[in-house]
């Protein structure tokens, strides 16, 4: 039977957010309209506007706004805002300029705006987490693998196919907090990628693996940037030094029928 792949990131937030153990972990996220926009800037300052349907980070914009040093002491509304995509930076004036701009770039594809975190830092540059979640030949569901991503120089995405560098969990983590704290929120990630698998799954029943993409903000908390599934197997395989990571990793992939060609296996 063949692996389900769910290409939506907006019907897959939605399931989740049925789940109110889940809920509290996922970022305000919305249909982009121009209402939309304008309501998530007023709450949250800074938002990620991304395709509902899409890979590898193509696609994902974010928008600052930005206020006059001056604007408190005139009562004035000055607000800006600064739209960031690829390695572009552009400010507007106004929210139609900017929404007119941003559907240009849309192309006629269905967008999601989601709620903006500010990643812990490492070396300056912000990383997010990707947790790997399999099924076991038991039919169990398991997070194998734990891998930290930092963005490249002038990013504001950090996976690999934007230049993005692969880290290890505990030396990103310990920058920020002892590695018992880190260790801490190792075990919750651990169970979360299984309680999300297992949330889809009533939806999905031939799920059989997932990847979260996680962001740690700057009071620890966890929270869900996105659910990919069918997640890249391959840095588990070239990234940790550790054989027995990836023998898991791969002997679930074999188990549920996930093959990966010789090619993939030497890059």
């Amino acid at each position: 039977m063949a692996i389900q792949r769910v290409a939506s990131k907006w019907a897959k937030t939605k399931i989740l957010l049925n789940n109110k153990g889940l809920a509290s972990y996922i970022p305000s996220t919305r249909q982009y309209s121009m209402e939309a926009l304008e309501d998530m800037l007023n709450t949250h300052t800074l938002v990620y506007i991304k395709p509902d349907r899409g890979t590898y980070g193509i696609g994902v914009m974010s928008v600052e706004q930005l206020h006059s040093l001056n604007a408190e002491a005139t009562g004035t509304s000055t607000a800006s805002y600064r739209l960031r995509y690829d390695q572009k930076n552009d400010v507007f004036t106004s929210l139609e300029s900017l929404h007119k701009t941003l559907n240009a770039l849309f192309q006629g594809q269905e967008y999601l705006i989601q709620q903006g975190i500010h990643l812990l830092r490492h070396k300056g540059r912000p990383f997010d987490l990707r947790v790997l979640t399999q099924k076991s030949p038991s039919g169990q569901w398991v997070s194998t693998g734990i891998i930290g991503r930092v963005a490249a120089k002038n990013k504001i995405i950090t996976n690999h196919h934007s230049g993005g560098v692969a880290q290890h969990y505990k030396p990103l983590m310990i920058e920020h907090m002892t590695a018992q704290e880190a260790e801490n929120i190792r075990r919750e990630l651990n169970v979360l990628g299984v309680n999300v698998a297992a949330q889809l799954q009533k939806s999905y029943p031939n799920l059989k693996e997932i990847g979260l993409d996680v962001a740690i903000d700057e009071r620890w908390n966890i929270w869900i940037l996105e659910v990919n599934t069918k997640p890249a197997l391959f840095p588990f395989k070239k990234f940790f030094k550790d054989p027995s990571v990836y023998k898991q990793v791969k002997k679930y992939a074999d188990a549920y029928g996930r093959k990966l060609s010789s090619k993939k296996k030497a890059n």
